[in-house]
């Protein structure tokens, strides 16, 4: 299997790269993140073993550019942040794995061989409605192409409407999907979040395809 290391120190770069290579797999070792994008550009790899704290930039932004792209490879995040919310903002910017310095060869290895297990499909699919396509793994919206920014809870919104594309869906139904069992479902609060979405969803002339069906709910409908 094809694997980019992209790892700044030369001397831990340099032992994973032979570590690796002695797994069986063609290693190419980036220590830049501007030298990552070129490799990603040029290449298919299978894998991709990010550090974060690059001396160009963070690693993540290599981590989105990959899922807004649409590339298959595995990322598997290997860094000395260790906390929660580094983690986090990993695996929402759609990171496979995520592994702290220090580590245990023996284990890198393991998580390395369990991510190449996976088929190809293993990843969350693309959900398409009208012009609309989501990205579930790396958390993107885009309408005719161009990128929508959403909060997390219009994200899980479009996500619930969009994976019962053609059903009607009551308010009760999102209320349940996106809010927490405790929230009061009397208020106007999906009517308040469906009118955001549907802002941002807008194009020029053409209005967001989520239908009102009247007291009811709401369906995904076509283009407008």
């Amino acid at each position: 299997m094809r694997v980019l290391l992209v790892e700044d120190d030369p001397s831990l770069g340099a032992v994973l790269q032979r570590a690796l290579s002695e797994e069986g797999h063609a290693v190419d070792l980036e220590r830049t993140l501007s030298g990552a994008r070129r490799a990603v550009a040029i290449n298919a790899y299978h894998l991709i073993v990010l550090d974060l704290g690059l001396p160009d930039g963070d690693g993540l932004a290599l981590c989105r550019e990959a899922r807004a792209a649409s590339n298959p490879a595995r990322v598997l995040v290997l860094t000395a942040r260790d906390a929660t919310g580094d983690k986090v903002l990993a695996l929402d910017a759609g990171a496979d794995d995520y592994l702290t310095k220090p580590f245990d060869f023996a284990e890198l290895a393991a998580r390395v061989r369990a991510l190449l297990r996976r088929p190809e499909n293993a990843r969350a699919p693309l959900l398409t409605a009208a012009d609309i396509e989501l990205d579930p793994a790396a958390h993107t919206v885009r309408r005719s192409g161009v990128m929508v920014p959403l909060t997390a809870r219009e994200f899980a919104l479009l996500h619930y409407i969009m994976d019962r594309q053609g059903e009607v869906i009551t308010r009760s139904d999102l209320l349940d999907a996106v809010w927490d069992t405790n929230y009061d479902g009397l208020s106007n609060v999906v009517d308040v979040h469906v009118a955001n979405l549907r802002r941002k969803l807008e194009l020029p002339g053409r209005p967001a395809p989520i239908e009102t069906i009247r007291g009811v709910g709401y369906r995904m409908g076509e283009p407008g």
